[in-house]
């Protein structure tokens, strides 16, 4: 009965997301203030009406309704519970479920907070935002229904695939949806704007909330996609470039860039054409990863293996979309005035340069990334385009973008000094050399880029700080001064400083682990030991073991230092019992000054254990830095000049006009 509940609640949000894409549309085009105001109970209703839907498929997974095929399929009863309920999200059906649910949360909090937005910017806004759900709730319910029942119900599932069955999994897909389908909100934003014909400073102040709160959860979802990549799948690394990486990582990319033009567009007025640009492409990289993931062209661990006709629909509401909405903005693009005019050496000036060269580091990852798949398409011939490639591109265009990071809030807006702010960021510049300096007194070898990398680094961080500490007058004040400045500083002004030097401490990280990292694969016999990074590690041998739904082999190393042993790891090699397939789980200590990372490998003769073993020197501050980063655009979002977005309407604002007879 739950089921059916979910299943008609699931079609009846389809209907409602009709009703809200058509009716608000129509009382905007004829100015009817009563048909403009459906849009905010409809968008409301829907949501509940998804979470109803939602909240069936979850009840089905952790109750192991095996009648439902989804549940057959992806689920098993001796699974954790933690795992009965991501596996909700584990498969192609329910993360789609999870996908329109966000989307409807997403027009459902614009009609609760939306209240300070013109009423036809509003109704436009949100029946765009019904359109991209009406479409996908049609291909939810025709091709990937999540309620088909089976009869007679299986005794038991088929189980998940073992390498979901980790906790970042259970969390990573959420944040990242989050992340991917925020950005339809400023995608709706923008066509709405465009249908208007009004786009200025306060339509920048509107969609920037949602496009930080967007940016934000897909930093966090990127971040754990990569560290359960990094410990579970015992490759030793933490990004590999993988398309589907690539898929989550070309709207990060762009994202960030819509934050900063945004910020250009509220200030002075200008880029306007760029920004609502961005706003569609950013969304039109969220659809294309969601068609790269789901529609089987690519083979990849993070991929869902579905039917390609699938892919087809997907790829149909693609081209509507990104479509349309280009023809649109070609068609309403020459009508916008130009905005104010700046000098290239200006806030404004570094800004564009931050979109210049983000947009165009994305650029090459998505030729990276669809080059080979059109290759394949025309002539049938298959190539890999991995790392090599992607460093030579993408890296370039990263330095000239991080050195000129600190430099923009020095800058003043129109027109701004840049000897000016070289001055104030000399501290940064003497923290920077000197850990320069000192690397290269310490690193008896090479690469000898890296430690101008770890430079790189740090500048980012203290160049962060300085901007805080210029603006509060820090050295330069009585203290009493210093902390009332602190106090009142904008809560913006620290989240952007938090996001930049989050940036920095992940650079830290990246050169580190990547110019230094240790590694030795060997065959090892019980009592035998190995040295690596300073470390003595003792293999004392291997012991079986079972789990709640599998069984697994587990490794013994002792880690001594100077002799003395102070850590125990225990890799393994679990075979999952219901799906009969095999993963692998490493054995880290982790620090920050680095991570010991065991694999064990394959039984060999004579009773030896293929072993890999890895040190990454300060791995770690990747992911913290994007949790400072996370933090970051969390802090930036409580400042009440986003949260309100523009100031409120007052009581005496005229009524709208009467619809033409």
């Amino acid at each position: 009965m739950i089921i059916e509940i979910g299943h008609f609640a699931l079609i009846l949000g389809l209907g409602m997301a009709i009703l809200q894409m058509t009716v608000p549309a129509w009382g905007a085009y004829k100015q009817d203030a009563g048909l403009m105001r459906i849009a905010l109970p409809a968008a409301q209703l829907q949501f509940v009406l998804l979470l109803v839907s939602f909240l069936a498929l979850t009840h089905a997974f952790v109750t192991s309704d095996f009648s439902v095929q989804t549940v057959w399929q992806n689920s098993h009863s001796a699974k954790p519970l933690i795992y009965k309920i991501s596996g909700v999200w584990g498969n192609h059906e329910g993360s789609m479920l999870l996908w329109v649910l966000i989307l409807a949360l997403f027009g459902a909090s614009v009609a609760v907070f939306g209240g300070n937005l013109p009423d036809q910017l509003r109704a436009n806004v949100l029946a765009v935002q019904a359109s991209i759900g009406v479409a996908f709730l049609l291909f939810i319910i025709a091709a990937s229904n999540p309620f088909i029942r089976t009869f007679p119900a299986p005794f038991d599932g088929n189980g998940l695939n073992p390498i979901l069955q980790d906790p970042a999994l259970a969390f990573h897909p959420p944040f990242l949806y989050t992340g991917y389908v925020g950005f339809s909100m400023a995608f709706s934003f923008a066509v709405a704007a465009l249908i208007d014909g009004r786009i200025d400073a306060a339509w920048a102040r509107w969609v920037r909330p949602w496009t930080l709160a967007a940016w934000m959860f897909l930093t966090l979802g990127v971040a754990m996609g990569s560290w359960w990549a990094y410990y579970e799948l015992g490759w030793g690394g933490w990004w590999f470039w993988d398309p589907v990486e690539n898929a989550s990582f070309m709207p990060w990319l762009a994202g960030t860039a819509l934050l900063h033009s945004a910020l250009v567009m509220e200030k002075r007025d200008a880029l306007k054409v760029w920004t609502i640009l961005l706003a569609i492409l950013t969304f039109s990289l969220s659809l294309m990863g969601t068609f790269l993931v789901r529609s089987g062209v690519l083979t990849s661990v993070h991929a869902f293996a579905v039917d390609p006709s699938r892919g087809i629909f997907i790829l149909v509401i693609m081209l509507i979309f990104i479509g349309g909405s280009l023809a649109l903005f070609a068609w309403r693009a020459p009508l916008l005035k130009k905005g104010g005019i700046f000098a290239p050496i200006s806030r404004e000036g570094s800004l564009v340069l931050n979109n210049l060269l983000l947009t165009t580091a994305c650029a090459a990852v998505l030729i990276g990334t669809l080059y080979p798949l059109v290759l394949e398409s025309i002539t049938g011939a298959k190539i890999s385009v991995g790392a090599p490639y992607f460093n030579a591109t993408f890296g370039p265009l990263m330095v000239p973008l991080l050195l000129a990071i600190p430099f923009g809030p020095f800058l003043a807006w129109k027109r701004g000094d840049i000897l000016g702010a070289t001055q104030r960021l000399l501290f940064a510049a003497a923290c920077a050399l000197l850990v320069i300096v000192f690397i290269f007194a310490t690193q008896s070898r090479g690469p000898w880029l890296a430690p101008f990398g770890i430079g790189l680094g740090i500048w980012l961080v203290f160049g962060a700080i300085s901007e805080v500490a210029f603006r509060v007058k820090m050295f330069r004040a009585p203290w009493e001064e210093v902390f009332r400045r602190l106090w009142n500083l904008p809560r913006a002004a620290y989240g952007s400083m938090f996001a930049h030097a989050g940036v920095g401490v992940m650079v830290i990280g990246i050169v580190a682990t990547s110019a230094w990292q240790s590694e030795k694969i060997l065959a090892m016999k019980p009592g035998q030991t190995v040295a690596i990074a300073g470390y003595e590690v003792v293999f004392e041998g291997v012991a079986p073991s079972a789990g709640p739904n599998y069984q697994e082999t587990v490794g013994k190393f002792s880690v001594r230092s100077g002799g003395v042993a102070f850590m125990q790891l225990f890799p393994s090699k679990r075979r999952y019992t219901v799906e009969k397939q095999v993963t692998t789980e490493a054995g880290i200590y982790a620090s920050w000054a680095g991570d010991l990372y065991v694999v064990l490998g394959d039984a060999l003769e004579d009773g030896a254990m293929s072993v890999r073993l890895y040190f990454n020197p300060f791995v770690r501050c990747i992911w913290f830095g994007t949790i400072i980063m996370f933090v970051g655009g969390f802090i930036s979002l409580s400042d009440r000049r986003l949260r309100v977005g523009a100031p409120r309407k007052t009581k005496t604002q005229p009524p709208l006009p009467a619809p033409a007879e």
